[in-house]
Formats: structure tokens, sequence, C-alpha cells
């Protein structure tokens, strides 16, 4: 029987994608680091070999008798303290992990890359696959190495490397216990979104990116890529959707110029907004796709995206009950003065324009 190799398999998409391939009958080896925790697959039938996806010696040896590799490490974060780490794992990782899979001659590779790596769409639009990268100027980290790990694949793809990526947008559903891609939901259910701009996401269903991987394995044309995507939200309607389901307001929201200035008025205390300017930059843009060619050359659908709300929040409901409904019975005092100094900073805007108007200038 061939053997499967899966990294990652300790992350949320891993986790599942894990238990995917048990069930569709792989003889599954996965990575584990040193310190994992390993509470949600630990229930699965596998080999599991120590392996840090940065060592070369140790992914050597995870991968002798290996027919197939699944390489969904990496790291996900936005904040600019974790920049050094998340290139280091994401680009070194791929770099190691994909360099070794050439070197002993596996059959296939499925790369679990992410739609940023493409960059945001135009402003009320979606993207696909061919949009030239986008994000240069918005000098987001994590986006950065998620593009150059997927640039580094293709190039060992040129090598011969048997390479078939997948770009998950992003992912919600139930089992995050890392708070990575949901925890924008998790700020929202504690109340730690007091404002937002306008922007747009892409939201898949987690079970959903899991058979994705599959199909790409079975279906995908070797050098390809493809966008594993749901439902395209503005924030106005991903907000009043997760307040709907779970009972939390909506945040408020604030034109473009002000979010940054209000996400940085907010962190004066242990507990709070945990966005940061950065973060409310990169928000602020329209990440929305397209998943044409994945449904068809793949067959991959989302299921509808109710399901994959409800499925978020109740986990999250169901895993932090109590600490929810303790932040509802109260807004923090400094969303409380945000709230005004935004109110007075957008008068003083308005105030400034009817004088400018009132003057015949305008801005060029």
């Amino acid at each position: 029987m061939a053997k499967t190799l899966l990294t990652g398999a300790t992350g949320f998409i891993g986790a599942h994608l894990a238990r995917a391939l048990v069930e569709r009958g792989d003889e599954l080896r996965i990575t584990v680091r040193e310190g994992s925790d390993t509470a949600e697959i630990a229930d699965l039938d596998v080999e599991r070999v120590k392996c840090d996806v940065l060592q070369r010696r140790s992914v050597r040896r995870a991968m002798k008798g290996v027919d197939k590799v699944f390489h969904a490490a990496g790291m996900t974060s936005v904040r600019p303290a974790d920049a050094e780490r998340v290139f280091e794992v994401n680009v070194g990782g791929a770099r190691t992990v994909l360099g070794e899979a050439l070197r002993s001659g596996v059959d296939r590779v499925i790369l679990t890359s992410s739609a940023a790596a493409l960059g945001p769409a135009d402003r009320g639009g979606s993207a696909a696959e061919d949009q030239l990268f986008s994000a240069g100027h918005l000098s987001i980290p994590y986006v950065h190495a998620v593009h150059e790990a997927e640039s580094e694949a293709f190039r060992l793809a040129a090598r011969g490397l048997p390479l078939v990526c997948v770009n998950p947008s992003v992912v919600f559903g139930p089992g995050d216990v890392h708070v990575t891609s949901t925890r924008l939901v998790r700020s929202f259910l504690l109340g730690r979104v007091p404002a937002y701009a306008d922007g747009a996401l892409n939201v898949v269903d987690v079970r959903d990116v899991a058979t994705g991987h599959l199909l790409a394995d079975e279906k995908g044309a070797l050098g390809e890529q493809y966008i594993l995507g749901g439902r395209n939200f503005t924030f106005d309607r991903l907000f009043a959707d997760l307040g709907r389901l779970s009972g939390v307001d909506p945040p408020l929201k604030v034109p473009r110029p002000l979010a940054a200035l209000t996400a940085g008025f907010l962190r004066v205390g242990p507990g709070l907004t945990t966005l940061t300017p950065a973060e409310v930059l990169a928000a602020s843009q329209f990440w929305t796709y397209r998943s044409t060619k994945a449904k068809r050359d793949l067959g991959f659908s989302a299921r509808p995206h109710e399901e994959t709300l409800e499925a978020t929040v109740a986990w999250y409901l169901e895993r932090e009950h109590d600490r929810i409904v303790r932040s509802r019975r109260s807004q923090p005092v400094p969303y409380r003065m945000a709230g005004a100094a935004i109110s007075a900073a957008e008068q003083a805007v308005s105030n400034a324009g009817g004088i400018l108007r009132g003057l015949g200038l305008r801005r060029r």
C-alpha cells in the first residue's frame, strides 16, 4: 500500500485533512513537532514521527518510503512581531519539505498555500488564480511569506517536482483549537472588534477545504493551483450574520482613514482589542476570490455559508460560553470613548470639507 506523509497535522486545516486521509484509506504518516498539541488527532490510527520541517535531516527521515506528500505545515499571523518566524516557517519549511520530496522522487505533492498569496482583489471584485501578486504595497509579512513559499514551490516544480497547489481562502468551521484562521470570529464574540472599515473576505469551511485537498490529489493537474473558496462577504454582511447567530452586537463601522487610528486608540489595556493598525489595514482590503477553476476541474463545492458560520459560532459558544456571556454585559469604557472620539473626528473632517468647498478649493 502506498504511504502518504502529512506535515502540519496538528493545525486547523491539517487535523481535518488527516482525518479525511484516514477515512479515504491512506496509510498515513504525520510529522509532529516537539511539544505540539496532538489532542485533535489523538484518536487517529496513524504513524507519528518527530520532525521539525525546518530541519532537513528529520524531514529526510520522515520522507523515507513515502509515495505522496501533503505539506500543510505553516504559520498564520499578520502581527509584525511574528514576521521573522512567519517567513522562517512558511518559506523555509516549504523549501525544506518540497526540496526533500523532489530529492526522494515522490509521485505527487499537494501544497497547502493560501488565496492570500495572490493578494487582494480590486474593490468590489474577485480574484482568480491568474491574478498577478497585488499585495506588495501592503507590507503584510504573512501574505509575502505565503507568496514566496508558493514561488519556491513552483521553482521546484520547474525542476520536476510533481506539484499541485491549493489556495484556501479564510477558513472557518469547528475545531480551530489554536485560534488561527477563526480568530476574527472569537474576537467578535468577545467584543474585541469594536470598529471596522469597509472591506470584504471570502470564507470557506475547513471540512470542504480538506475535501478539496483530496480532489486536488485525485484530479489536479501537475503544476496547477486551485483556489478553494466559498462565500464572499462584505464585513457589513459578515458581522450582521455573526451578530444574528450569537446575540453579540455588531461593531462600529468607521471610515477607512480612521480605522487604523481607532485600533491604535483601543490598545490601551489588557484583554481589549486584538487588532493592530496593520491588521486593520489588511482587513480593509477585498480578499475576495472565485473558485471557478476548482469547481470545473476538480468537482469542488462549498457547503452553504450559513452552515459554516453556525458551526464556527456554536463551537466557540460551547468552548468559551461563560466568557462570551460576560463580554456581552457591558462595553469596555475605552470603546465608548473611542466612539465619541471617532464621531468628533468625523465631524471635524466634515467641517473642514465644508470650509474648503466654501473657499472653492478641491483636493487634486
